[in-house]
């Protein structure tokens, strides 16, 4: 028999979040839930304010629409034109027909922003190669250059991953290179696009010597069609955040396409709750064992949400303490 609930959860995060230029107090998103027979598989569907462009209550209609049909006896339709419906309906699927991995990769690539000290603990604590991560593109360019130097001066077996969000144009992204050391640049994993135009960024790449990263690129759900990964000169690693890209099918294709270019792939974080952080944890040890993912964004959080994060002391609040918004199951 088949049951399916729909829960809104409303999570309290740490007050210093700011999301493109606006401040986020607390994160929101729905959270289905799926049972069929002895089994049962969530999905979190979450757009993300100043990244998605669907909202939570074009989100819930096409969730409910679709769950309707499900209950009726037709297979899930996983597909939409909201990426956080089609991510959240297919992973609840993935996680109920019981094709996700049960064990997870929790070493996340920790976020860095002052001190080189304070990132020497996390670096301890990991295994493998030692990376982090740093925002960039907040500030002048002349500035996170010398952040970058000086923390690739002060940890020398430390990799960096570097998101730029398309902050720049060319000639800013340049300023930022002359302050990275030829001899340090290799250590650069990559940097997430640095300028508006993907022109540009690959410009950058070639002239500089400092790998680049598709992120923006992939998401929306509809890669430009002049965009392939196979002919890229520069670039080594994808970003896939689910969230953003859309039908979990869809960025296991990614992975693999990204794979056979020789390219990392590397599966990130939309601020999910610890529920969905999890699954993707699990999600990045299926399809990218090798690969430390992008996933330390719990510390933005205040309280996590039916699944804790291994090591995590947030509080945790369960799934039936949030708003049960929908219920039907199969007569």
């Amino acid at each position: 028999m088949r049951k399916a609930n729909l829960y809104r959860y409303q999570l309290e995060m740490d007050s210093g979040v700011i999301l493109r230029e606006q401040k986020l107090t607390q994160r929101e998103g729905w959270v289905v839930e799926l049972f069929e027979n002895d089994s049962v598989g969530r999905g979190e569907v979450a757009p993300l304010i100043g990244f998605s462009h669907e909202t939570m209550d074009q989100a819930f209609v096409e969730v409910v629409a679709k769950l309707k049909k499900w209950i009726a006896g037709e297979s899930l339709d996983c597909h939409s034109q909201y990426p956080s419906v089609a991510f959240g309906l297919s992973m609840a699927e993935f996680e109920l027909k019981g094709l996700l991995s049960k064990e997870g990769n929790y070493q996340a690539a920790p976020l860095c922003n002052g001190d080189p000290d304070d990132l020497i603990p996390a670096l301890h604590a990991m295994q493998g190669e030692k990376v982090a991560k740093i925002k960039v593109g907040l500030y002048e360019p002349v500035r996170d250059g010398m952040l970058v130097s000086l923390f690739l001066e002060s940890v020398p077996d430390l990799k960096l991953r570097l998101d730029a969000n398309r902050a720049w144009n060319l000639e800013k992204a340049k300023q930022f290179a002359k302050r990275i050391k030829p001899s340090q640049r290799s250590r650069i994993q990559y940097i997430e696009e640095p300028c508006r135009a993907p022109g540009d960024s690959l410009t950058f790449a070639i002239e500089t010597g400092i790998a680049i990263g598709w992120d923006e690129t992939l998401q929306n759900g509809v890669m430009n069609p002049d965009f392939d990964l196979e002919f890229l000169t520069g670039a080594k690693a994808i970003v896939i955040k689910p969230m953003l890209v859309g039908n979990i099918n869809r960025c296991i294709q990614l992975i693999e396409k990204a794979q056979a270019a020789g390219l990392m792939a590397v599966i990130s974080s939309s601020i999910e709750s610890s529920l969905g952080l999890s699954q993707l944890a699990r999600f990045a040890q299926q399809f990218t064992p090798m690969t430390t993912p992008g996933l330390d964004t719990l510390q933005l959080f205040k309280e996590q949400l039916h699944t804790p994060w291994p090591g995590s002391t947030l509080p945790v609040k369960s799934l039936s303490s949030q708003t049960l918004v929908w219920q039907m199951h199969a007569e």
